[in-house]
């Protein structure tokens, strides 16, 4: 007599995911003995639906931070530490020396008297003027003068010294791609024997030769830079800020970004430098801007005024020389509550020359 078979239970499906489970984390450990690792367990990470950062939104108001890096005058010499900077870490990415995922930030002071020895590095940099005047930066054989709002332009493997011969202490923003130029594993940099480099050039050479509607009529070999960095060292804010004055008057107000104008390589048009792109816009009283994002992460300075800065939620209330961060893909919107003007820096070039820039509202 035929017998009628048990039904398995229902808790036999369990039992089966349960030794799937187990033969999956047996095969994943044979494999990473071989140094490999299942994709299907990362792409979500990998692949993300829209870019995921992990920066955070931050400000550093200026008034806190001048007095801390002019207490570091009584700590140590710029000869000393070659250079005298407070570096500005963004608090999710503590210990790195970052204030974007690709980008570095620090405040740099220089004392009467002083002479921050000369070197070069794989790293670009610029300097954008805080506080006072009649010190120079020494780059690639040109000695330029400096004054608050003025951007410094130091590209890859440039030599430059920094000196103050005024009576009171030089203050500037830092911005170097060096966090990108490590991911390459690239970085070199050399010191010089001499604490300063010979400058057969004068001030503000680079500017009136490339930067005024005329070009020297040079053969190709003698041109000063190659086409995807700028000729021109000091962008000076005495020539630059007439211009957005110039643009806002004539209505030439974007609803985002204000009178905008983006600082530009003479030679091509491009952006100063491979890596990083910079603007300067000014904001009038009462602008409040419409909604922005882009993929690169964005540091704005204060050079004029006083507002605030929406970013997804996180209000950024902003006045004269405070430096506040923007993560990339993080929605923001500018206002102004009296005329201002803000400078920005990112690496934007950098994303557009590998394709990969996107900007949204």
């Amino acid at each position: 007599m035929a017998v009628a078979s048990a039904k398995r239970p229902d808790k036999g499906k369990p039992e089966a995911t349960h030794n799937i489970e187990a033969v999956r984390q047996a095969y994943y450990e044979r494999i990473s003995k071989l140094d490999m690792a299942p994709l299907w367990k990362v792409m979500s990470a990998l692949v993300p639906d829209e870019p995921v950062t992990r920066c955070k939104p931050v400000i550093w108001r200026y008034n806190d931070v001048k007095s801390l890096v002019m207490e570091s005058g009584s700590l140590i010499s710029a000869e000393e530490a070659k250079r005298r900077v407070l570096i500005l870490e963004n608090p999710a990415l503590r210990g790195e020396s970052r204030v974007t995922n690709t980008l570095y930030a620090g405040i740099q002071m220089i004392m009467p008297g002083e002479v921050a020895p000369a070197h070069r590095h794989v790293s670009s940099a610029i300097r954008f003027v805080l506080d006072g005047e009649g010190a120079y930066t020494a780059v690639a054989g040109e000695k330029a003068f400096m004054a608050p709002g003025d951007f410094v332009i130091t590209a890859n493997w440039a030599p430059h010294d920094h000196g103050n011969p005024s009576d009171k202490p030089m203050l500037w923003l830092d911005v170097l791609d060096a966090p990108a130029v490590n991911f390459f594993e690239t970085s070199f940099g050399e010191d010089f024997p001499s604490r300063m480099q010979e400058t057969a050039r004068r001030d503000g050479d680079s500017l009136s030769f490339y930067g005024s509607g005329v070009l020297p009529d040079l053969r190709p070999a003698e041109t000063a830079a190659p086409m995807n960095r700028t000729p021109v060292i000091n962008y000076t804010y005495a020539r630059t800020r007439p211009i957005v004055e110039r643009l806002r008057q004539e209505g030439g107000i974007d609803p985002r970004h204000g009178a905008r104008v983006r600082y530009a390589n003479p030679l091509s048009g491009g952006p100063v430098l491979p890596t990083m792109g910079a603007y300067l816009a000014m904001l009038p009283k009462n602008f409040r801007g419409e909604p922005y994002r882009s993929t690169d992460g964005t540091i704005f300075v204060c050079a004029e005024g006083r507002g605030a800065t929406d970013v997804d939620g996180q209000v950024l209330e902003w006045s004269r020389n405070d430096v506040l961060v923007v993560p990339p893909w993080k929605r923001y919107a500018h206002r102004a509550a009296e005329q201002s003007v803000l400078f920005s820096i990112s690496d934007r070039p950098a994303q557009e020359a590998l394709g990969i820039w996107r900007e949204g509202e």
